[in-house]
């Protein structure tokens, strides 16, 4: 069975990830071919609307399928992540700027390239089972994927507190920090599903739509606002140190896990992304640092402790007490001649 179900349905062109034993992580591939069916069936008049599903009970997608950019990393090469995240970039910029209307159902976990893929949509649902996160400081990168431009978004500092702690958004949540558009329930989407393929009048998914309840953020909210609000990543740090209470130790567990170079990347990226406000320019500042990311930044180390070695205990480049922003600046340095090109190959 294929990684990557693509079909046309009635009115529909439906795209299901067909990985759910690796809770649907992208592999290139699936990049590549997701891509081609998207620009077949945005010159298809017949198809008046695009959909996304995960299969499986677990996940939408929980991110890309980094094994091959660890192995291929390790051993030198780090052209094949380059490439990898310079064709899925560019997807995510297609997707986020497409003129047909597409629709993601977001269930279980969606992280990462999953975000990347269900979340610059212009109808995204979410249902009881949905937690969505950006957890890439925690394997030495930044949001990505335009994750920068989402977190940017996020009312407050919310996109600080979220990009560097990777917490997890319930559907509620999802729906406050702009990641996500309605709440329905998983047991009714079989049947908006048909009726989206049978009209492909997208109507339908608001009179399907039900309140998601309270954010359980919106309890926090005083707090991240507060202490996220700082112009530097160690301005954070200080601020959460010197306070102490339930919330600041909580949040500074949190950030012991992940790179530090990585997060006070972050604070710098949303920083730039939020005045940018563009999807396309927020994938070229992210590249510049995924493109440095396995040579120059914690990517290999973070990969072995989390996913190959799986020990859960990374040896970072820098201790989160350094004075980071030299470092951050130099890994969001532009590129130059290598600088991200989202035209095809």
């Amino acid at each position: 069975m294929s990684d990557l179900v693509a079909r046309k349905d009635g009115k529909a062109g439906r795209f299901t990830l067909n990985r759910p034993g690796a809770l649907n992580a992208l592999t290139y591939e699936m990049c590549l071919q997701i891509e081609s069916y998207l620009g077949k069936w945005e010159a298809d008049p017949d198809v008046e609307l695009i959909l996304f599903e995960g299969a499986g009970e677990r996940a939408f997608c929980a991110g890309g399928d980094i094994t091959a950019m660890y192995k291929t990393a390790v051993a030198g090469d780090y052209d094949y992540g380059r490439q990898f995240w310079t064709d899925e970039y560019r997807l995510n910029a297609k997707l986020a700027t497409s003129p047909k209307q597409i629709i993601s159902f977001l269930h279980g976990f969606t992280m990462g390239g999953g975000v990347g893929l269900g979340c610059h949509l212009p109808h995204r649902i979410v249902c009881e089972s949905s937690q969505i996160a950006m957890p890439e400081c925690g394997i030495g990168l930044v949001p990505d994927v335009g994750g920068s431009l989402l977190l940017a978004r996020a009312p407050g500092r919310f996109g600080e507190y979220l990009g560097t702690t990777a917490s997890r958004m319930g559907p509620a949540d999802a729906i406050f920090a702009g990641f996500a558009d309605h709440f329905i329930p998983q047991e009714d989407w079989p049947r908006l599903i048909e009726t989206l393929c049978d009209t492909g009048d997208v109507s339908a998914i608001a009179k399907a739509a039900r309140p998601a309840g309270p954010a359980p953020l919106l309890q926090i909210e005083a707090q991240v606002n507060e202490f996220f609000r700082g112009d530097y990543f160690g301005d954070i740090v200080n601020n959460l140190n010197h306070t102490g209470g339930d919330f600041a130790e909580a949040c500074i567990k949190k950030l012991s896990r992940s790179s530090p170079l990585a997060m006070a990347a972050t604070i710098e990226l949303i920083h730039r992304v939020r005045g940018l406000d563009d999807i396309v320019l927020a994938l070229g500042m992210e590249y510049r640092f995924t493109y440095r990311a396995a040579e120059q930044g914690d990517f290999i180390e973070g990969i072995r402790a989390m996913v190959i070695d799986k020990d859960k205990s990374p040896k970072w480049r820098h201790a989160m007490t350094d004075p980071l922003l030299p470092a951050a600046s130099a890994m969001l340095r532009p590129l130059g001649p290598h600088s991200l090109d989202l035209t095809e190959s």
